[in-house]
Parts: structure tokens; sequence; C-alpha cells
């Protein structure tokens, strides 16, 4: 039971190689060689190809930050402490990573921009499901539903961009920074509330 199946192999490894080098900058071979499985395989699981893969892999991904959010998020009482924790999680991982492992769907969806693809698609739903986490912490913590999801929105849109912008600059600075600006954010919201 502990060893991983081929396909799960190939997913993680397109996964990760999306993550670091965008779908374009990811080949066929390359996920089946990281996968250590052979080419046969990949199309055996994914008769559709790189972008059958691909579409398994950002869902993959999804799925991995929606646990860490999920952590964060629930980790603290505090919406806005939550939020911070969470920022402070991906500085931390990113840093670990030497500023590779970024967010799982920011570079396929940056280079399927304006299409109607698969891809596009699966980044669109990862992003929603991310908001809907947010939101569900916000609406327990007695948010009303109205600012419960444009606080949502705010936060992945925000921690995205920083995300981005640490990786740039190899630094923890910009989603720590915006981890605690959207901590008084959301405490704002918090406090008019009471």
């Amino acid at each position: 039971m502990g060893q991983t199946s081929t396909r799960d192999r190939i997913v993680v490894a397109a996964a990760r190689l999306l993550q670091r080098q965008g779908y374009i900058g990811t080949g066929i071979k390359q996920i089946a060689t990281e996968a250590e499985a052979t080419l046969g395989s990949v199309y055996h699981f994914f008769p559709g190809g790189k972008e059958a893969v691909a579409v398994a892999a950002i869902a993959h991904g999804r799925e991995e930050f929606a646990d860490v959010l999920r952590e964060a998020l629930d980790g603290e009482a505090d919406p806005g402490a939550a939020v911070q924790e969470c920022a402070r999680q991906l500085a931390e991982g990113l840093r670990e990573s030497g500023w590779t492992d970024g967010c799982p769907v920011t570079a396929a969806a940056l280079e399927t921009l304006g299409s109607d693809s698969p891809i596009q698609q699966a980044c669109a739903d990862a992003l929603r499901d991310w908001e809907r986490i947010v939101s569900d912490k916000l609406l327990r913590s007695g948010f009303p539903a109205g600012d419960a999801r444009e606080l949502a929105v705010t936060v992945v849109a925000a921690l995205e961009g920083a995300e981005v912008t640490a990786q740039v600059n190899r630094s923890e600075e910009p989603l720590l920074v915006t981890g605690r600006q959207l901590a008084r954010l959301v405490g704002s919201y918090a406090l008019t509330r009471s």
C-alpha cells in the first residue's frame, strides 16, 4: 500500500514541473522521465496527452494548496491571524524550495490566458475553490456573506501576487507584508461588525 501508483507518480511529477516551468516549458517526455514511467504509460493513463496530464496535475496542485490553506486557516481562531499565518507558511515553503515551488496554477494560468482550454478552466476552478475555503472561514467567524466573498477574493488574489513577487525577488518579505496587511484588512471588517 505504501507504493505510489504509476498514474499518481505521473500526476505529481507533472504538477511539480508545471509549478516550476509552466505548461509550455514542460514536455511529455520530461514528465515521463521525472515520474519514472514510460511514455506509453503516460499516454495509457492520459490519452489526451500533455493537456490531459496538465489538467490532472493542476487538480492535484489545487488540492495540495487547499490542504495548506485549510490547515493555516483552521489553526487560528481569529480570521485575520489565520490569513497572516497562511502567508507565513507560503513564504516559508517558497524559501525552503529555493524559490521554485510557488503557486501550483500560476504559470499554467498565465500561459493559457484568453483561451477556453481545459487548462484555463482547471486553473479558474482552483482559484474559486481557494476563495471558497477562505470565505468559509470568514463565514464561520461571523462575517456577512457578501463581505466574506469579497474578502476571500481579495485574500487569494493578494497571496497569488505576493507569491510571484516573492519568487522574483527571492525574498519572503512580499508574502509576510501582504499577510500583515490582509490581517489588518480582515480585522477592520471585524471591528465594523462589533
